[in-house]
């Protein structure tokens, strides 16, 4: 049975074998992971159908794979001890073929095609990588492994013959130099992950394509943060969870986003589509780069419920769970550098959403009262950036004002989110 890619989502047509959970000869069971796969988003587990023996990986770890390509192949039983044997067979390939060419013929071309699609499984990953990069042949490749297994060492060893010689004419790679300007100065190359450069050309793409302009303001967080400590041990025996500031500034967004509804839209060709639902991206720091899942239907869940969800996709995304429906068809993006520590920041917007809403870090300021009182209040400066090809900077200003005076305010938010 071959293991066939299978169909990731509509937008991703390809990516990267991330890593083999089990190895050639191993047995694997109906319904039993046996490659992992990383796409540009999220990293997928493709199992196998039916019970049986691996007895071919196709692809190695890090090569590119498309959907429907074939990258392994699971044999029924016991079947896969079969071509295992056949792997010593070379040597019985000059006899039958020398003696009787009249019926020995097929069988020893049979045995041949045999052999050679038997080496091919029977090498691993990392020596099918290592003999594609050198342009090695694996079918010439011996080995002394017993059951027949091109290993890593097997094609280094083979290469040491033919580059020996080859190393005279090779002498002029002097453009291998550039190490020895800086003796001492220790560097290192670190191919970048399929996502990290998903993440990268995106990044890229918005500052291209969009009109990106960013306004600040600054909130007084101090009712936000009382209101917090008087119904904090509440909140946490009645929702299982504790009250924190995402679900506040989600709630807020959520607000401001009714009263202005050209930052919940998208350009589309030469039409602008407003979004009348309410699904807010919420940034999140992952092991291979930043994700940002999404919070459905935002302005339908109360605030246990949105706390429930932020935290439920950041533990996914820590742990690599994420599914591409976790972080599909947002509608506006949180971004909160303050955990961090950051004091200010232009946050770049999460395409194709026209907005995205900064957070930063909270710090206590000396504040004007009036003409003469001053007073050290918790602040926060935020920031929003967005597309000004259709939203204007009037409506921007307005909608972080509107943020602001709701969390000064923040038992507004029951009547207006």
């Amino acid at each position: 049975m071959e293991i066939k890619v299978p169909e990731l989502a509509e937008s991703i047509t390809e990516g990267t074998v991330a890593s083999w959970l089990k190895q050639p000869g191993d047995q694997v069971e109906k319904g039993e992971a046996i490659v992992e796969l990383e796409t540009d988003k999220v990293n997928i587990e493709v199992p196998s159908d039916e019970a049986g023996i691996l007895s071919e990986v196709m692809a190695a770890e890090g090569e590119t794979v498309r959907v429907g390509e074939t990258i392994a192949i699971i044999t029924a039983g016991g079947e896969a001890a079969q071509p295992t044997e056949a792997a010593p067979a070379p040597e019985q390939k000059e006899t039958p073929v020398a003696q009787e060419p009249k019926k020995e013929q097929p069988a020893a071309v049979a045995a041949t095609e045999a052999t050679s699609r038997a080496d091919r499984p029977i090498a691993s990953p990392a020596a099918r990588k290592m003999a594609r990069e050198k342009g090695i042949d694996l079918a010439q490749v011996a080995t002394q492994d017993p059951l027949g297994r091109i290993r890593v060492q097997d094609v280094a060893t083979f290469e040491v013959a033919p580059r020996e010689q080859a190393k005279a004419p090779q002498a002029p790679a002097p453009q291998a130099a550039p190490p020895a300007v800086a003796p001492g100065k220790p560097e290192e190359r670190i191919k970048m992950s399929r996502r990290r450069k998903t993440i990268a050309n995106r990044l890229v793409e918005v500052q291209q394509t969009a009109a990106m302009l960013t306004t600040f303001n600054e909130i007084d967080m101090s009712a936000v943060m009382s209101l917090r400590k008087r119904r904090q041990e509440k909140f946490v025996k009645d929702n299982e969870v504790k009250l924190g500031f995402m679900s506040f500034f989600t709630k807020a967004a959520v607000a401001a986003l009714k009263k202005m509804p050209y930052l919940n839209a998208e350009i589309q060709g030469d039409e602008i589509v407003l979004k009348k639902f309410y699904d807010i991206g919420i940034a999140v720091s992952a092991p291979d780069g930043l994700v940002v899942p999404v919070v459905r239907d935002a302005d339908k869940k109360n605030f246990g419920e949105i706390e429930k969800d932020i935290i439920n996709l950041a533990v996914k995304a820590r742990d690599n769970k994420l599914g591409l429906s976790d972080l599909t068809g947002g509608t506006f993006t949180i971004t909160n550098g303050g955990t961090f520590g950051s004091l200010m920041s232009t946050p770049i917007l999460n395409g194709p959403q026209v907005a995205i809403l900064g957070m930063h870090a909270i710090n206590l300021r000396p504040i004007a009262i009036d003409a003469e009182r001053m007073e050290n209040r918790p602040m926060m400066y935020v920031a929003l950036s967005y597309d000004h090809r259709i939203v204007d900077g009037k409506e921007a200003v307005t909608f972080l004002k509107h943020i602001k005076d709701l969390l000064e305010d923040p038992e507004s938010l029951i009547f207006e989110a």
